[in-house]
């Protein structure tokens, strides 16, 4: 596991300028609002932002008032997410998650998860689940897949197709909201990416 994780956070340390540039115009706008139009907290929200990257979506969340907290493995990553979104930017690997319990309203995890080997998988969505408060929302999108992982060039991911998505889900105590398919309009086997939202029982 250790392994995987430095292959990884190498790959993402040494490709972050052209990883920002390449991401930086994504429009993920469906994805932000289809997590915060479940929060049933007053505003502004408590939000994580799981892999937070550049931090592209801090500065939305930022933007429309609410007060998140980013979270990378990648210690450059890390660095110009805090320079840029001029939050508080967590570096942790995420098979070496340490959060505060039922801290959060709202948890981001915008391609992210896929990195986490499905072994791992349970124990981490437990630790998502406890970081939340009671009624929070978990938002997750993943490229997705014949329920097979492995390593693609210098990157590790696990890639699953919806039932097997919503096993693991279910499994941490996660009740779900809804899931698409994106990018929307598309027919399915041009849309990659499997999004979904779910809800920490109160």
């Amino acid at each position: 596991m250790g392994h995987i994780s430095a292959v990884t956070l190498n790959h993402y340390n040494q490709g972050a300028s052209a990883f920002r540039e390449g991401t930086r115009s994504h429009d993920v706008s469906q994805n932000i609002q289809s997590l915060l139009k479940y929060i049933e907290a007053d505003a502004p929200f408590s939000i994580l932002d799981l892999g937070c990257g550049p931090g592209r979506d801090l500065k939305t969340f930022i933007e429309l008032g609410h007060h998140p907290v980013g979270l990378d493995g990648s210690a450059e990553l890390v660095r110009m997410a805090r320079e840029d979104a001029q939050c508080e930017v967590w570096q942790q690997d995420f098979l070496q998650l340490a959060l505060p319990a039922q801290q959060f309203d709202g948890v981001f995890a915008n391609a992210s998860l896929f990195h986490v080997p499905s072994q791992e998988l349970p124990r981490v969505l437990r630790q998502l689940h406890a970081s939340l408060k009671a009624g929070g929302v978990l938002f997750t999108s993943n490229p997705r897949g014949e329920n097979r992982e492995g390593w693609s060039g210098d990157r590790y991911g696990a890639y699953y197709e919806w039932p097997a998505w919503q096993q693991f889900m279910t499994d941490a105590g996660f009740v779900e909201l809804e899931h698409y398919y994106r990018p929307p309009g598309l027919p399915r086997e041009q849309q990659p990416w499997l999004a979904s939202v779910w809800r920490k029982p109160r």
